[in-house]
This record gives C-alpha cells, sequence and structure tokens, in this order.
C-alpha cells in the first residue's frame, strides 16, 4: 500500500480556492485523497500515492494557490486506513 500523509494547513486557506485548488494538483500529480475546510479556518487533507508525488504534494501545500497565505503545514505520515481511489473535496 501506498504512503498516506495526513495536513492540516493554517493560514489564509479558506475563501481562496485552495481546495478546489489542491484537489486540481492532486489529480494531476497523480495522488488520491481527500481535502477539506475545519472549523476555526483550517484546511485539511490527506494524500496517497508514490512517495515523491506525495512529497511534491506536500511541498505544493506549504504554498498553496495564488492568494493564499501558509502559515503552517503539519504533516503526519500514517499507515493508511483506507485506500482511495479518487482524489475530492470533501464538505463535511
Amino acid at each position: 500500500m501506498n504512503p498516506q500523509a495526513h495536513l492540516i494547513i493554517s493560514g489564509k486557506v479558506q475563501g481562496v480556492f485552495y481546495r478546489a485548488s489542491t484537489r486540481d494538483k492532486a489529480i494531476r500529480i497523480g495522488v488520491s485523497g481527500w481535502v477539506k475546510n475545519l472549523p476555526g479556518g483550517k484546511v485539511e487533507a490527506v494524500f496517497q500515492g508514490e512517495k515523491h508525488k506525495v512529497e511534491q504534494m506536500i511541498e505544493w501545500c506549504r504554498k498553496g494557490p495564488p492568494g493564499a497565505r501558509v502559515d503552517d503545514v503539519s504533516v503526519t505520515m500514517e499507515e493508511p486506513s483506507e485506500e482511495f481511489a479518487t482524489f475530492e473535496v470533501r464538505y463535511r
């Protein structure tokens, strides 16, 4: 099973198309997982895929899309609890 990264991103990351941009980038790179807003203005994301692709997504999240201001990215590498077939924006 591929590695999984669990991220919590803080800063100005809501209302700046962070989730949609993350989804688009993840699909282009070829990782699966999900991204969603959290209460309090943070974004949570999970990426699964080949190690170098997951690392590319982590680096992208440290910058985010134009208009975002990323203050911190907390990364936890985990054993996947499930395998995701696609990448999606979650709303809950």
